[in-house]
């Protein structure tokens, strides 16, 4: 047999051969004959060759690739019937959902593929968040796997006021297949792995010993009578959707094109920069710029040195040309620590000559509440101040707490009951004798029933705080990760 002469092929191409989890910015500027010098090759051809194999799949799409790769044996449960026929009556609901995975689906499939796993586990985002980064439960899961706080913390997810990692695109797609291997190391079996996930592992455990114990089997049709709804439906609506993906005609569904190739590649950011001027540079929409980078809590990312934003790849030249040519500061915010007891928004907002209004949107502080003494707060940076990023110890240990802007005592006024003394009444209003009197102007101990005192009590609405959402109150991880995420109760976002 003649040898084959391996022809050129796309960058597309070259990019499944050795392509990370996403493009460095700093990979871009490599020639692109950098990249071909593999066409040079011969040898004899071989069928199982995965160059070979590779040149067969040049045009497949991410969805073929995903369809390639399902290695979860299929669910024959009752329910996946009505869950397909859910999805598929909604063709408006899988299109915007599957152009919205678009953007992501190239990184989830390549990690999956990384680590051998099934990768069907891509499409689990469309049940959990429908793909929408932004996605934040009643339960408090956040991000496109949806995860709790504790777990999160579990899985080194940082949960700062000035960002949430369980929104990061690449960090949370890490955890999540992080975790997802570990209940199968724990279970052996895909779908109760995945049960685990919605459930957590301690209460599949629990459903496999009670299954154990009455002497029943213990896969995930015959656990499914001990899980609660939700979770009995899980393992189904992944089912369903992995039916619909596979032959999207049988169900008049059309897929948006996903290229087989890296959507975004990442830069590294190690000074501070508005979120405004971000988008600016890579002329993209904030929308845009937020769907990718959906991690930051604030209008300004804090630079570190593992500080990185995301840009689709046509974008991310266009930022480094515009970077290079800016000429004006890159941040406008700084921080402001709160020293006194109860600070007013007002307050602060004169200090800094600005307006209540940008102070509180910056912040997302509720109306009519107050700064608690240590919470810090973004404010605009003054006129003609250096160019100076936030300190890192500031960023690391920033916290919000408010309170409501209501007076701290209120007037009350007592009638003296036959059996009140001045001690009974200051106990019953947790107030002291000696303040009874200097507000009475009392000379004596004695009072008389039937006389009316004048009391400031505490007002026990200014007493109730408000973390701000995102906001680190403590780092102390659960003992052992769950993930109940009570999706009964959470929002869809279609």
């Amino acid at each position: 047999m003649q040898p084959l002469k391996i022809r050129k092929f796309p960058f597309t191409a070259i990019l499944l051969l050795s392509a990370p989890f996403a493009v460095h910015a700093a990979d871009l500027s490599l020639p692109l004959n950098t990249w071909t010098q593999v066409s040079a090759l011969e040898k004899p051809y071989d069928p199982n060759d995965p160059l070979v194999q590779l040149l067969a799949m040049e045009e497949v799409d991410v969805w073929a690739r995903i369809r390639k790769g399902f290695g979860i044996p299929d669910l024959d449960n009752p329910l996946v019937a009505n869950q397909v026929q859910w999805y598929s009556s909604r063709p408006d609901y899988i299109q915007r959902t599957t152009t919205r995975a678009s953007r992501y689906l190239f990184h989830v499939v390549q990690e999956l593929e990384k680590r051998g796993m099934p990768t069907e586990l891509a499409l689990l985002p469309f049940i959990e968040s429908a793909f929408n980064p932004q996605a934040y439960s009643t339960a408090k899961a956040a991000g496109m796997w949806q995860f709790i706080p504790s777990t999160g913390r579990d899985f080194n997810l940082t949960q700062s006021m000035f960002k949430d990692d369980r929104r990061n695109v690449i960090a949370s797609t890490d955890a999540a297949l992080t975790y997802l291997q570990k209940l199968y190391g724990m279970f052996g079996d895909w779908q109760l792995a995945l049960a685990a996930y919605n459930w957590g592992e301690g209460s599949v455990q629990r459903a496999i010993n009670k299954a154990q114990a009455a002497g029943r089997p213990t896969d995930f049709n015959s656990l499914s009578q001990y899980m609660p709804v939700e979770t009995r439906n899980y393992v189904p609506k992944l089912q369903a959707v992995k039916n619909i993906i596979a032959s999207p005609a049988e169900y008049g569904i059309m897929l948006p094109k996903v290229e087989n190739q890296p959507y975004f590649v990442t830069i590294g950011k190690t000074r501070d920069i508005d979120i405004k001027v971000a988008a600016q540079l890579a002329e993209l929409s904030i929308d845009e710029f937020k769907a990718l980078n959906p991690q930051f809590n604030r209008p300004v990312i804090t630079g570190s040195s593992d500080t990185q934003i995301l840009l689709p790849q046509s974008n991310a030249e266009k930022f480094k040309s515009n970077l290079a040519k800016w000429g004006h500061a890159l941040s406008s915010w700084t921080a402001h620590k709160v020293t006194s007891a109860r600070e007013r928004i007002e307050t602060i907002a004169k200090k800094f000559g600005t307006t209540p209004e940008v102070i509180r949107e910056a912040n997302h502080i509720p109306p009519k509440m107050l700064l608690k003494a240590g919470s810090t707060v973004l404010v605009p940076k003054p006129e003609h101040a250096p160019e100076k990023d936030i300190a890192p110890e500031i960023v690391d240990n920033a916290r919000m707490v408010t309170v409501p802007d209501v007076p701290e005592t209120r007037r009350l006024y007592v009638k003296v009951g036959k059996r009140d003394t001045l001690a009974s009444i200051a106990k019953r209003h947790n107030v002291s004798v000696t303040q009874i009197k200097d507000w009475n102007n009392l000379k004596h101990d004695k009072v008389a029933a039937g006389q009316t005192l004048q009391l400031n009590v505490q007002n026990k609405a200014s007493g109730k705080r408000h973390v701000a959402r995102g906001t680190t109150t403590h780092r102390k991880a659960a003992p052992a990760p769950t993930r109940k995420t009570a999706s009964s109760s959470k929002k869809r976002h279609g």
